[in-house]
């Protein structure tokens, strides 16, 4: 009986094996399909690899096939790489495709521009040879740049920057770089900066309109004391930063890059019409607060920041036109004091990627340390806050925090603003710096009024027809910024925010 049920098992297995119609593969005779006949890798700076991108390559018949070659046209010499099945090569045979299955290809470049004849780069996935070849083209825009980047010494070790000291009295350092002397960035083709890009003291950058300026991870700008940056964008031809992962997957990420950090002491810094995206925080400000701005900063957008869009320490901030939203924490933060002037600029936070602790703006007059686990808090003066003909708003019930400790001067005014603040639980009712009423301190403010903007998942916020911020602003803010963020004239009385309204699709 022990000998009927093993010849029945082997029996059984031979039927099912031959019943198998991907038991034994057959060559393939050009029948392939594709998820697409071109494959377009995005644009990619000189030298700098790409994405990953995919190929489906399906076999609908009913039988396994064998690829027998699927190569790169250029071959070995391609500038393209491809895997199949956790392989690299450039050239793979006798590739087998299961009946009625798939296989992915997944390609990747790295071009260096000055080796190619044109900037448009182009080679093919072959697929067999003969009768049955067939081919998926493969094309990528490569673009020139030039390339900033921290030296290294004889050995390895690469440059850095010093920015201060830690708890134990040791010096902090990043990777970075000073310029040596006085500096025009120009348009005339990108910069990619590894790194910390610094100006030295007594020394200025200066960015042409048009620049566009990419920054890898971990990078950035750094303004030292007594040094200045001038950003000279304009209408129509701003200067732009941002990561340099140039794909579309890449156009909104926080966080690709670290930020412009302007030093305390530097001095006579501006910003005009300028995009900056996707750092981690888009500008930092530090001074001793002085009667001249440290940082005048107009006509300028900031997005996608996971920390802030812009940070004051104890700074002097003039701001006109100005747009700022999508922060991981506060948009706007004016902390430790200072001095900080913003009139017709647009405020708002409607981050979804985390929750954030923050509002759209925080203001307050202190910092805290811990000394031997006493914590210490130290006052600094707010000499002023003023905020004229602005919209402070985002997905937060608070978007406007004003947090006062005692001992130091705290001046705040709100004039001719559109403020969402629905302080429904009463948390704040009985705090002297919310009193809306104290005409001291707030004059003709809208409060929880509909904004109306056009897309704010897409950082489009400009104000429709339907904006309780029409024809409210301060007369003397049109007089400050007669023109829009988009050089549209204001009316008289003109709208509150940055933009001019206009009547949406």
């Amino acid at each position: 009986m022990r000998y009927y049920f093993t010849f029945l098992i082997v029996v059984i297995l031979i039927i099912t094996a031959s019943c198998r119609k991907d038991f034994s593969a057959v060559l393939s005779t050009g029948n392939l399909s594709f998820s697409k006949d071109t494959v377009f890798l995005d644009t990619v700076f000189t030298n700098i690899g790409s994405s990953t991108y995919n190929l489906k390559v399906y076999n609908k018949s009913n039988k396994t096939i064998s690829v027998p070659s699927i190569k790169l046209g250029e071959g070995e010499n391609s500038n393209y790489r491809l895997n199949i099945d956790g392989i690299p090569s450039k050239i793979f045979e006798d590739v087998k495709i299961l009946a009625k299955d798939s296989v992915y290809i997944f390609i990747e470049t790295t071009i260096n521009y000055n080796e190619v004849i044109s900037p448009i780069y182009q080679d093919e996935i072959i697929f067999d040879t003969g009768e049955n070849l067939q081919e998926v083209t493969l094309i990528t825009l490569v673009k020139d740049a030039h390339f900033l980047f921290p030296s290294k010494n004889s050995e390895g070790v690469i440059e850095t920057i010093t920015t201060g000291l830690n708890a134990s009295g040791e010096a902090t350092k990043i990777n970075g770089f000073y310029l040596d002397d006085n500096t025009n960035f120009t348009n005339e083709k990108p910069y990619v900066i590894y790194g910390y890009c610094a100006v030295p003291e007594n020394k200025t950058l200066t960015i042409e309109a048009g620049t566009n300026i990419h920054f890898h991870s971990n990078s950035g700008i750094i303004v030292d004391k007594n040094a200045t940056l001038i950003v000279k964008g304009e209408l129509n031809n701003q200067v732009i930063f941002e990561g340099d992962r140039l794909e579309p997957s890449f156009s909104d990420i926080p966080g690709q890059w670290g930020t412009i950090w302007l030093r305390a002491g530097s001095k006579n810094n501006s910003i005009n019409n300028t995009i900056i995206k996707n750092a981690t925080a888009g500008i930092i400000s530090d001074s001793i607060s002085s009667n001249s701005p440290t940082l005048t900063i107009k006509n300028t957008q900031i997005y996608n920041s996971t920390n802030f869009g812009i940070l004051g320490r104890e700074t002097n901030i003039k701001g006109e036109n100005l747009v700022i939203n999508n922060s991981g924490q506060a948009s706007l933060a004016c902390i430790i004091g200072g001095t900080y002037n913003f009139t017709h600029a647009t405020l708002t936070n409607f981050w979804n990627g985390s929750l954030r602790q923050y509002p759209s703006v925080l203001i307050n007059n202190y910092f805290t340390y811990s000394n031997n686990g006493e914590q210490i808090v130290e006052t600094r003066n707010l000499h002023a806050a003023n905020f004229t003909n602005c919209i402070i708003d985002g997905n937060s019930n608070i978007e406007l925090i004003l947090d006062k400790v005692e001992g130091s001067t705290f001046n705040y005014s709100f004039q001719n603003n559109l403020i969402k603040f629905n302080d429904y639980t009463q948390s704040y009712k009985d705090i002297n710096e919310y009193n809306f009423e104290d005409s001291n301190h707030y004059q003709n403010n809208i409060f929880n009024g509909n904004p109306d903007f056009k897309s704010v998942n897409t950082n489009e916020l400009i104000i429709g027809e339907n904006s309780d911020a029409i024809q409210k602003a301060a007369t003397q803010g049109a007089i400050v910024a007669p023109y829009d963020i988009l050089g549209v004239l204001r009316t008289s009385p003109s709208d509150i925010g940055a933009y001019q309204h206009i009547i949406l699709d």
